[in-house]
């Protein structure tokens, strides 16, 4: 039923194996070098040139003031949560459809998730459905702060996240927002490269992740990045990532509760010779994307392309299917046929520690739950 589909995309992927992965990392510049280097230096853990050079490159590719390197995305996420304020007992404002990394890292606040509607285009967080959401469950606290009347919970911050790289209607959410003083911290682990006009996703909100794990557009093997142009906020993240550490010639002394969420040197090394491809990455991506999308416009199948006024890196090219059914039956037989393809996630609301949370109704996330398949995603230059 679907053989053309399966050979069109074993002729344009390649098979590791005798399987098409779904997404793989590529490595032709300076990896090994910047490795070795890292290694003659002895700087292997979370000292050393690497990372300062990453955050750099890292800041200047994405135009934010500044970055601040940690362990893994999650981290980067839980680190930006905190500094935005948020605070045991508070709910945050997040999509249903997202990785549960999105929900984790609040809940390790000691905050509750509250599962907002996603908009069909860009499959992040719809803004009409979170300001709908506002309005009729919402009241502003003497301390000007936003709460859930229903709870008598204080809503913090808002988390919308950039799904497959392609932007959510970003300006328009931090404007909601605004609006009710909550403030934004952005889920672009799987954004970096993608824009809404000219400005990079992450850069949007008080703060913003992303995430360098090995199927992303360029890894670190494991890493993440706060993003925040605030010089304030900045040394906050590093302080708070690197144990606390107050600097001293030889003490041990930190001065609050904090985190070992430093990156390595040598995951760094393998970031700077990734970040230097980064441009020709992202332009094998659209071609893959374009390719895509004039085949299955054959095929009467709607190919997932990037919201209007947007570009997107095409981290994960997406398909939609007719149902649940035919969803299900495509993944079943791509995967028989040695094509790696994965639904989208289940919704953060249906997981076990997560059904008890506020939810909205969740119609068109779960539309798109039904239907929505990532196919494989990998270039090479």
């Amino acid at each position: 039923m679907f053989d053309d589909i399966f050979s069109y995309i074993k002729e344009h992927q390649v098979a590791e194996e005798g399987a098409v992965p779904l997404h793989t990392p590529f490595f032709g510049g300076n990896e090994k070098k910047y490795q070795l280097d890292c290694i003659d230096s002895t700087y292997v853990s979370s000292v050393g040139r690497y990372v300062d050079t990453f955050e750099q490159k890292v800041a200047e590719f994405t135009g934010a003031k500044h970055a601040i390197a940690t362990v893994n995305g999650t981290a980067a996420l839980h680190t930006a949560l905190l500094l935005a304020g948020v605070l045991p007992g508070d709910e945050v404002i997040t999509q249903a459809v997202s990785f549960v990394a999105t929900s984790n890292a609040i809940a390790y606040c000691g905050a509750e998730p509250v599962f907002l509607d996603s908009d069909k285009a860009s499959l992040g967080l719809s803004p009409l459905a979170l300001e709908e959401f506002l309005i009729e469950n919402t009241e502003q606290g003497k301390d000007d702060f936003c709460y859930d009347r229903r709870t008598g919970k204080r809503i913090s911050v808002c988390v919308p996240m950039h799904v497959f790289g392609h932007p959510t209607a970003i300006e328009s959410i931090v404007a909601v927002c605004d609006s009710f003083n909550i403030r934004v911290v952005e889920d672009a682990a799987e954004s970096l490269g993608s824009y809404v006009r000219q400005r990079h996703t992450g850069t949007f909100g008080a703060l913003g992740i992303l995430s360098f794990n090995g199927n992303k557009i360029i890894t670190t093997g494991g890493g993440g990045m706060v993003l925040t142009d605030d010089a304030q906020i900045a040394r906050k993240a590093k302080h708070l990532t690197t144990t606390a550490k107050v600097p001293h010639d030889w003490e041990y002394a930190h001065d609050t509760l904090a985190f070992n969420y430093r990156m390595p040197n040598i995951n760094a090394a393998l970031g700077c010779a990734q970040i230097e491809k980064i441009s020709a990455i992202l332009l094998q991506k659209r071609k893959l994307a374009d390719q895509y999308r004039r085949f299955f416009e054959s095929h009467e199948v709607t190919f997932i392309s990037e919201p209007s006024g947007c570009r997107s890196n095409y981290w994960l090219n997406a398909i939609l299917l007719s149902d649940l059914e035919e969803r299900n039956l495509f993944l079943e037989l791509a995967n028989a046929n040695g094509v790696m393809c994965r639904p989208i996630w289940n919704l953060l609301s249906d997981l076990p520690m997560y059904k008890a949370c506020q939810t909205d109704g969740l119609d068109s996330a779960r539309w798109l739950w039904e239907r929505v398949v990532n196919i494989p995603s990998s270039v090479r230059l």
